[in-house]
Parts: C-alpha cells; structure tokens; sequence
C-alpha cells in the first residue's frame, strides 16, 4: 500500500474511532451538562493546539515538509489555543467568555478545513513520512478537534434548554444517585 494510501486510510479510521468514542461517551455526558461547561471542557481540549507549532520545528519535521502546508497549520493551531485560553481565563466575565469560544471555533474549525485544502494541494499525503514524529497530530487528534469543533458549533447553534431543574455543576446527578442506590 503506498504511503498516501496509509495516511488517508488512518485519517479516515482515525474520524470513525473518534466518532464512534464521542457518540458513545463524550456527547451523552457533554449533552447532560449546562452549556457553558461543556464549552468549557471542548476549550480545555483546544487550548492544547499550541502543540502545532511543532509544524515549524526542524529535526521534528523533515525538511521536506511542503512550506504551503506547515507555516499556516502551526500558527492557526497557536491562535486558536490562544483563543480557548483566553475562553477559559474569562469565564466570569460571560461576554468575553462567549465570544471566545465562538471566535476560537470559528478559527480553529478554519484552520482544519484550510489545512486539508493545503495539504490536498500539496500531495502533503505522499510525502506523510516528513511529518516525522508530528504524524499523530493528523491522523489522531485532528479528527477529535473537528468532531468538538462541530459539537460545539451544535451546541452554540441549538435552542437553550430550560436547566431549572438540573442540579448545579458539580452536584450529583439524581439518575447518578437512583443507580448508586439500588
């Protein structure tokens, strides 16, 4: 199997292990809280994307890497970790808090559709071996952040439920104590 064969075939298991492990554990209980702490946990996940620096690093990277893919995928990655930060250091103040999360998925969801757009111009596929150790970024944890960029845009997007008679953030959950009951 060739090399862009490979790559391609672990982006795309990479999107079903993601997928089927978010469906199954991750948006139940992400669904199950107030919204802002969902948001919350989806900016810790990003605030990480600083990692993507390692794009620009020598001795990381071949030096083969295509320049029309990396520059751009490592700095979007700093801004948008920049910008989950930034979410997460202003939950008191909401409005801030709020504009945050929209503007660190909004770029960070940019930032992934551009970098595919980049790396299918630049037959990045065939020469995924200069990734050198940075391979995983791709295969395993973009597609986590695309998954969490789109359950957040959901989540932004779908009317707020009515929360009255849910219990405060980090109280026990009432289904949680019938079963530890029984």
């Amino acid at each position: 199997m060739s090399t862009d064969h490979i790559f391609t075939l672990q982006l795309v298991l990479g999107y079903l292990a993601w997928g089927l492990c978010f469906r199954a554990y991750v948006w139940p209980w992400l669904r199950s809280m107030p919204r802002v702490d969902a948001h919350r946990i989806i900016a810790t996940l990003h605030s990480f994307r600083f990692f993507g620096l390692v794009f620009v690093v020598p001795g990381v990277v071949g030096a083969q890497l295509p320049t029309s893919f990396a520059p751009f995928a490592a700095y979007a990655d700093l801004a948008t970790g920049v910008l989950a930060m930034l979410a997460l250091l202003s939950l008191r103040v909401r409005p801030i808090y709020w504009f945050a999360v929209v503007a660190f998925n909004v770029v960070g969801m940019a930032d992934l559709l551009l970098d595919y757009a980049h790396a299918v111009r630049a037959a990045l596929p065939a020469v995924a071996g200069e990734l050198g150790a940075a391979y995983v970024i791709p295969v395993v944890y973009v597609p986590l952040l695309m998954i969490t960029h789109i359950a957040a845009f959901y989540m932004l997007l779908r009317p707020a439920v009515n929360r009255q008679n849910m219990p405060e953030p980090g109280a026990p959950n009432a289904a949680v104590q019938a079963a530890d009951a029984a």
